[in-house]
């Protein structure tokens, strides 16, 4: 590493720190501004908006837009570079374009790590304390109204209830049916069931079970009530996928993933596509930081403006097919994971355009 690159990567770091910072401080201006009626009615105390909320709020949006202010950035102080012909002194000393790529792609690998790592362990809990000041003082009580929910517990074992309340986390219809090779050994059917936090068990009520042993005749025992933790907690009946997902570290996301496609719930995409965005989104770092540097390192008439507007309208273009692929992943058809890559396979394509024609 030479004293170039260290120029180079402070002034990256630098930058993209400043426009974080100022960008989360209008945020949290606006975002006060929008909520602070509720809290004020509810009574919310100044400590838990400042720590619980706010604390959490920064760090989760400025990994969230990060993409967005590392193409900026890179736009931002590269332009300036070249307005003051620096870039034309470096490559008139006999350094390569690519060489100058250097210091730029270990910033970017920098900054996609620390989202990365931001994303799979940090934000996951961070995330939990502000939601569920959220959901204390500023969102209406969520309530759980699906009817007719069928679910497997464990292979063999399939579940049904007629309806389920999410405030007193009691249920109704319970049904239990117990498969074994292919037939139905075994079946519990109780009026009502309530989850007893205490005991963490369901008390279930009215109970009916039906045994058809193979060597045996079907046998039916009548019960007032059972105690028994059946598999599945309330936390299954919660607030929906796309709001979980956010709540898990990588590996409660890995077993949430394989526990949901055990239970055979068709929608799982939003927890998979989580699983791929935190890797996808730190990895266009790389790809935006090269189309950056590839469009900005030209010196051109009348400033930086131009250079700037281009490179905002292209950042917002690949938040728009970042949402667009998210919206056909959850909505239609397309694989999560190609969901998750597409943009950066185009945004990707269209950075080598631009560094095979930037000056070199």
């Amino acid at each position: 590493m030479k004293i170039l690159d260290w120029y180079i990567i402070k002034k990256f770091i630098g930058s993209y720190i400043f426009a974080i910072g100022i960008f989360v401080a209008i945020a949290v201006v606006f975002d006060l501004t929008e909520k602070i009626d509720g809290m004020l009615s509810r009574h919310a105390p100044m400590k838990e908006i400042l720590l619980d909320y706010y604390l959490n709020f920064i760090p989760y949006y400025s990994n969230l837009f990060s993409p967005l202010f590392t193409f900026i950035t890179v736009i931002f102080f590269t332009s300036k570079l070249a307005a003051k012909s620096e870039f034309v002194a470096i490559l008139s000393s006999g350094v390569e374009f690519r060489r100058i790529l250097l210091p730029y792609m270990v910033a970017a690998g920098f900054i996609g790590l620390t989202n990365w790592f931001l994303a799979s362990w940090i934000l996951p809990p961070a995330n939990k304390t502000r939601i569920e000041f959220e959901n204390k003082y500023i969102r209406d009580t969520y309530y759980y109204n699906k009817r007719n929910i069928h679910f497997q517990i464990r292979p063999g074992e399939l579940a049904y209830l007629e309806t389920y309340s999410s405030p007193d986390s009691a249920g109704f219809r319970f049904t239990l049916e117990d498969l074994r090779s292919g037939r139905l050994s075994s079946k519990l059917m109780c009026d009502r069931i309530v989850w007893r936090s205490a005991t963490q068990k369901w008390h279930m009520e009215g109970c009916m079970l039906r045994t058809m042993p193979s060597d045996k005749e079907e046998s039916i025992t009548y019960l007032a009530s059972i105690d028994s933790a059946m598999g599945f907690t309330p936390q299954d009946f919660s607030r929906p996928l796309v709001e979980d997902a956010a709540l898990l570290n990588n590996r409660e996301l890995d077993e949430l993933i394989a526990r949901e496609e055990l239970k055979g719930n068709a929608g799982i995409e939003p927890y998979l596509i989580e699983k791929h965005n935190r890797v996808s989104i730190p990895f266009a770092a790389f790809i935006l930081t090269l189309m950056g540097v590839s469009l900005s390192s030209r010196k051109v008439r009348g400033g930086i403006g131009v250079q700037l507007g281009i490179g905002v309208g292209l950042c917002f273009i690949y938040i728009m097919m970042i949402r667009f692929s998210l919206t056909f992943a959850i909505k239609g058809n397309l694989p999560p994971l190609l969901a998750s890559w597409t943009p950066n396979f185009i945004f990707g394509l269209l950075a080598l355009y631009l560094y095979r024609v930037a000056p070199k």
